[in-house]
């Protein structure tokens, strides 16, 4: 049977955040706008930390676990915003509680589990998504509008980059026990664009990688073939600054620069500056989620999305260590 995990005939779904860190900061800036979705329970392993998230961002019920989170019967679905490491062992303990899950970027490096997840999700009929929220920005909906215009395609540069600091979490993103490192933090996003606009998977990857001294990526380049030809040139790191995601075609390129966060307010293409207006992109994932809850529309991104997502990843990584390209299986 089917589960129906949504507040009866309101319309609306209530939402629980497992993890009051950084991201989920960022999520709740305009969560509760969205038309469709109320944020009513946070749970944190310090009950402290949890009320004082709660108080900031006016979330009613404060619970001092997850596994108290997860048995709240007021929450419907849940955001997982916890290091990386944890994103699949909560996932497979919310849906076992029955709550759909949208679960922070990148679900997994292990696409046998971003398998076992769905699997689990479909069988309890609940609703599952990788939040990779630039995919619901204005921006990536019009980039995809004006690539027929470049011709045909013939290569993709994306780039996801920033400089570490003690400030911005330097201890969690180094560690390799919480599947730290540049790629699975924001190079996962330069995955996620070049296969976006190649419309396909990648057959062929290779990488090359810098070391942290804790043993995890500090900057990571690679190159992905795909079968139409196209060649697509990732970079990513915490060393230097800069984030762009560019087409090039027979006829033109298309270039936006800032591309990741939303908050671009124009696209190149050609020597034309295109104006967009920016929205919130936790907001317009969050809405997205909870229309599918609903029963009113389909999750942007599913279970292919992010096996495609766990594929590249592992590829990239594997190809890295190796010092060899990797093919990845069908």
């Amino acid at each position: 049977m089917k589960a129906d995990n949504r507040t009866p005939g309101s319309g609306v779904v209530r939402w629980g955040i497992l993890g009051p860190g950084g991201i989920a900061f960022r999520f709740m800036r305009h969560a509760n706008e969205a038309a469709n979705a109320r944020v009513v329970a946070v749970g944190s392993r310090d009950r402290s930390r949890a009320a004082e998230f709660a108080a900031r961002f006016g979330i009613a019920n404060v619970h001092g676990s997850y596994e108290d989170l997860l048995g709240d019967p007021t929450v419907d679905g849940v955001y997982i915003a916890t290091p990386n490491s944890l994103h699949h062992p909560w996932t497979m303990k919310a849906l076992a509680a029955g709550k759909h899950v949208l679960c922070e970027k990148p679900y997994s490096r292990t696409p046998g589990q971003v398998l076992e997840a769905f699997d689990a999700a479909e069988a309890a009929g609940l609703v599952l998504m990788e939040g990779f929220m630039w995919r619901h920005t204005p921006q990536a909906r019009r980039f995809m509008e004006l690539l027929p215009e470049l011709g045909d395609l013939q290569a993709i540069r994306a780039t996801f980059a920033f400089q570490l600091d003690a400030d911005r979490g330097a201890a969690l993103l180094l560690r390799p026990e919480l599947d730290g490192g540049s790629l699975m933090d924001v190079g996962c996003y330069c995955v996620s664009g070049a296969r976006l606009l190649a419309g396909a998977e990648p057959t062929r990857v290779a990488a090359e990688q810098t070391l942290a001294p804790t043993g995890v990526d500090s900057t990571l380049a690679g190159v992905l073939r795909f079968d139409s030809g196209v060649l697509a040139t990732i970079s990513t790191g915490f060393t230097y600054s800069h984030s762009s995601l560019e087409a090039i075609g027979g006829r033109a390129s298309l270039l936006l620069l800032e591309p990741w966060q939303g908050e671009a307010r124009t696209v190149r293409l050609g020597e034309r500056e295109i104006p967009i207006a920016p929205e919130d992109p936790y907001r317009l994932e969050l809405e997205n989620i909870s229309a599918a809850i609903l029963g009113d529309a389909k999750p942007l991104l599913g279970r292919a999305d992010a096996l495609g997502q766990a594929r590249t990843i592992e590829a990239l990584y594997r190809s890295a260590a190796s010092g060899a390209a990797v093919t990845l299986e069908g």
